[in-house]
């Protein structure tokens, strides 16, 4: 007979910041985490759910949080299908064992069409008037309602944005006490956010930092003692440390980010069209061009078959084998040489980039692809909260770039009615104040597993499926299995 265990996933909680939290630090050892690369919310957690590496054979194939969509041709960001982790999950190797266990997930990632009973997600509308009307995804379907009626609509703009704070973790935390109480699953898996904001936006030697980590330790702690109300063992966990960024260089120049795709366009591999005087990414068109996301970037060669923008046209079945290999390993080299990379290697994944870069510590990769000198060039979205029409992942739009006054009249012009862009993001890169995807950080800096015994002072990450089980059945747990 299994017990029942809730796993808090306490992002971007590390060592270092134990001593703020002494709720989450009461709950028992503290383990040290070695991320997989890269070190990002949806390959993390996909490998700690089935203890399966991102590529090579039977890895589980989340090489980041988004990646280049070779039969569709674009770049596509936080898809929320679970069919996308290949692989058996940690729920599903439990029921092999006793088939009574059931299985909540409140927000961990890749949360929808899943195998497990109870599942509550972000799942904004999208009007057809332009409006994002904060809501929310669940199964069963009524479980929503019934989150919503008690709790009121799930606070998007506070889950992500420049009004990210604590109100969404507090959220999640009550719709999970909500969801064990009319459900009462085996196993909860619970995610909690609100540190990883803060410390991309601030840094983590911000004095606002130690406030911000005692108020999740309340939520967090919160939970616990619920949980243990319930004899459910209780495990914390995070998916990786965020160090510092890098210094800007000079007044206005973003030291720490890398826009990777302009020394792309700059050697005539990138491809781009114009739209109204604005540019976009023509990933399918370029011979090269590159997904960032935190610390480390896809980079795609030989994509292109048409041409377009500033690449020239140039069919992949034209050049042959050997010309392929020989521009890839020419595009190996450019990455080498750019400011502030650490490193180009391989990820054995087709969903993989030819390349993977990985920054220097304190530096990250921006998407930005247009003219630094010719922010107008840029597409409408820069300047939004979209986080899937973006071919990158995009830290300044926790950033307001707005003034109040412009931001209250835009909010005013939409609730009349009106169609309205919410262009209030800033461009300016060197506001990002943290950042991580790197997996060689310093021991303070590295996530953490608390509340298993006898797990050492270090573990991979995708230990954490079969401390997960051990706690479930006790003993040996089960070898991961295979991909499907």
């Amino acid at each position: 007979m299994a017990r029942k265990v809730a796993v808090i996933n306490v992002v971007g909680l590390s060592g270092s910041l134990l001593p703020h939290a002494p709720r989450i630090a009461a709950l028992g050892s503290v383990t040290r985490l070695r991320p997989v690369l890269p070190a990002v919310t949806c390959s993390v957690q996909a490998s700690m759910l089935t203890g399966l590496p991102v590529g090579g054979p039977g890895g589980h194939g989340i090489v980041g949080n988004g990646w280049f969509n070779h039969e569709q041709q674009e770049v596509q960001f936080w898809k929320q299908s679970n069919k996308l982790v290949m692989g058996e999950k940690v729920w599903e190797t439990a029921r092999k064992r006793d088939p009574s266990v059931t299985c909540a997930n409140l927000f961990w990632w890749f949360n929808m069409y899943s195998s497990v009973d109870y599942s509550v997600t972000p799942r904004p509308q999208y009007r057809a008037d332009g409006r994002k009307v904060p809501d929310c995804y669940t199964h069963p379907a009524e479980l929503r309602d019934a989150l919503q009626r008690e709790l009121g609509p799930f606070p998007l703009f506070h889950f992500w944005g420049p009004l990210s704070d604590i109100r969404s973790s507090q959220w999640i935390a009550d719709a999970t006490r909500l969801t064990v109480e009319r459900h009462d699953p085996t196993l909860t898996l619970v995610y909690l956010p609100h540190l990883d904001y803060c410390l991309q936006k601030l840094g983590p030697q911000h004095p606002d930092i130690p406030r911000e980590v005692a108020a999740i330790d309340a939520v967090a702690g919160g939970l616990i003692d619920f949980f243990r109300g319930r004899d459910t063992r209780v495990l914390v966990v995070s998916e990786y440390g965020i160090e510092a960024t890098a210094p800007s260089t000079s007044r206005g120049a973003a030291g720490a980010a890398i826009s990777i795709n302009r020394h792309l366009r700059e050697a005539g591999l990138l491809a781009v069209r114009d739209e109204g005087g604005r540019e976009l990414l023509d990933a399918g068109a370029s011979r090269a061009f590159a997904v960032a996301d935190h610390q480390v970037a896809h980079v795609y060669v030989g994509e292109g078959g048409m041409g377009g923008g500033d690449a020239e046209p140039h069919g992949r079945e034209a050049m042959g084998v050997e010309g392929m290999m020989g521009e890839a390993m020419g595009v190996k080299g450019l990455l080498e040489g750019i400011a502030g990379v650490a490193r180009v290697e391989r990820i054995d994944h087709p969903r993989a980039g030819r390349w993977v870069v990985v920054a220097r510590p304190g530096h990250w990769f921006c998407y930005d692809y247009w003219p630094a000198d010719r922010p107008e060039r840029s597409p409408d979205f820069a300047r939004t909260v979209d986080i899937h029409r973006k071919p990158g992942y995009d830290p300044r739009e926790l950033f307001m770039g707005a003034s109040k006054p412009a931001l209250v009249w835009k909010l005013l012009r939409k609730k009349l009615g009106f169609r309205q862009v919410m262009d209030v993001i800033p461009l300016d890169a060197s506001l990002v104040k943290g950042t991580h995807g790197r997996v060689d950080v310093p021991d303070e800096l590295m996530p953490v597993l608390i509340g298993a015994d006898g797990t050492g002072d270090e573990q991979p990450c995708t230990a954490v499926r079969d401390v997960i089980l051990q706690m479930m059945f006790g003993g040996a747990a089960q070898p991961v299995a295979a991909t499907r």
